[in-house]
């Protein structure tokens, strides 16, 4: 079943039975007889013609796994595992609106200096690094949007405040694939950030490293971008193939 299973998804058009059976080395009336079973139970669909293909089952049975995927349960292992590695305070941020708001962190107990990030709170994108990956994803004309709608308030003497500054910036993490907060949302604070995508594709979250600005190390981005792309395939995305 497994077999016939693995080739009818590798086929994107409907498959005679002579095919799956010199495909999964199966006999013919072997392989009829599993998809009988399996047409019965809706795992595969059969036509009039006698040709097979995946069935809605199988969508179903999907749905309910991706249901059942939490972020922060599949990211909080990486997230412990990255904490551990350099000691600093690792942030699960989501997009809000206007905002970024975190929905998981990891405290530094490294020393009496510690940064903190209470679940719940909130902050605006632009001054975030995973608010900037957000925004970077949201394309000139929504950001520009972004920029008339909410002013770009500042919070500090190096928060982002113009358009044209924005820009830049935005266009240093589509260069880098990590984002950059430094001493923007609080002074004495910075994070580095990498998206975390679905199995859609679709940009559902920022992991973020904190620490206070004295410990500060940009050498940490690979590793941050390599935790956020494992979370990302657990949770199903597929990076698109080089070239």
């Amino acid at each position: 079943m497994m077999k016939l299973l693995d080739v009818l998804a590798q086929h994107p058009d409907p498959v005679t039975l002579k095919q799956l059976a010199a495909d999964t080395g199966l006999h013919p009336s072997t392989a009829h007889r599993i998809l009988g079973a399996m047409t019965t139970s809706g795992f595969v669909e059969r036509s009039d013609a006698g040709i097979y293909r995946l069935g809605i089952r199988l969508l179903e049975l999907g749905s309910l796994v991706k249901s059942r995927i939490s972020l922060r349960e599949t990211a909080m292992p990486a997230m412990l595992k990255l904490h551990a590695a350099t000691g600093e305070s690792v942030n699960l941020g989501i997009r809000a609106g206007d905002e970024i708001v975190y929905v998981e962190r990891t405290s530094s107990g490294r020393s009496a200096v510690r940064v903190v990030h209470i679940v719940g709170a909130r902050a605006p994108l632009h001054t975030t690094a995973t608010g900037k990956l957000f925004l970077l994803e949201d394309g000139t004309p929504k950001v520009r949007e972004y920029a008339r709608r909410t002013g770009l308030p500042g919070t500090t003497p190096t928060s982002i405040t113009t358009l044209p500054a924005l820009e830049k910036e935005l266009d240093k993490v589509r260069r880098h694939g990590v984002a950059y907060d430094l001493d923007e949302v609080e002074n004495g604070v910075r994070c580095i950030a990498a998206g975390i995508r679905d199995d859609s594709g679709e940009l559902i979250a920022g992991l973020s490293l904190s620490t206070p600005s004295e410990r500060f190390d940009p050498d940490w981005a690979p590793l941050i971008r390599q935790t956020a792309d494992q979370i990302s395939q657990a949770l199903g995305y597929i990076p698109p193939m080089a070239g």
